[in-house]
């Protein structure tokens, strides 16, 4: 059994989703956290190391996993069968790191950089401006449907989110290869039965 420590419409919902393409067992602990304007408070339950979300905890042998990419490179590892997630020796396991760590890594730092109007360092930092970064991910999404090429997989749950999220703001560049992305990921069932678990 895996528990989602998760806080309705945040960066947990999309675990949502996750669990349910994996056809994983799994249980929601609603949980609170921190907000931008300073009010509520982490909650003394959750096992994140700063009281954010998302969070998982397998009740199997008690492992905990937080941060984005490491929760669906370990899920997708537990649950093979679902086919989202290119295993060790699977000729694409390095284009899926590479892409889970580049989003991590370089994506969500451009945007939380734009958004919060902080100038990126230029050199050898490990992320660029938005304005970089998205032409790489349109010219892969261009060629292919998906980011690994014409299979979905958990790597594409971060991404199609995160632009469904910037998608109605200035931080995302205006592309048709976006938004018919966005439209193709979010039609998939398991999408629409994670809204139905959103409150729990």
């Amino acid at each position: 059994m895996i528990t989602l420590y998760h806080r309705p419409r945040t960066r947990s919902s999309r675990f949502l989703w996750l669990l349910e393409e994996l056809g994983a067992p799994y249980e929601i602990k609603l949980v609170s956290t921190r907000t931008r304007d300073g009010a509520g408070a982490a909650d003394p339950t959750n096992p994140h190391p700063h009281g954010k979300v998302p969070a998982i905890k397998d009740s199997d042998d008690g492992t905990i996993v937080f941060e984005s990419p490491a929760i669906v490179l370990y899920l997708t590892d537990k649950f093979p069968t679902a086919g989202i997630g290119p295993t060790v020796g699977d000729g694409q396991r390095g284009a899926y790191l590479s892409w889970l760590s580049y989003y991590t890594g370089v994506l969500e730092p451009a945007f939380m950089s734009k958004f919060m109007n902080v100038e990126v360092p230029v050199g050898t930092a490990g992320w660029v401006k938005v304005e970089e970064a998205m032409p790489f991910v349109i010219n892969a999404l261009g060629a292919h449907p998906y980011v690994l090429g014409d299979s979905f997989s958990g790597a594409d749950i971060l991404y199609s989110t995160t632009f469904a999220m910037f998608g109605a703001s200035p931080m995302l560049p205006k592309s048709p290869v976006i938004e018919e992305y966005v439209k193709r990921c979010l039609a998939r069932p398991a999408y629409a039965r994670a809204q139905g678990r959103e409150e729990g």
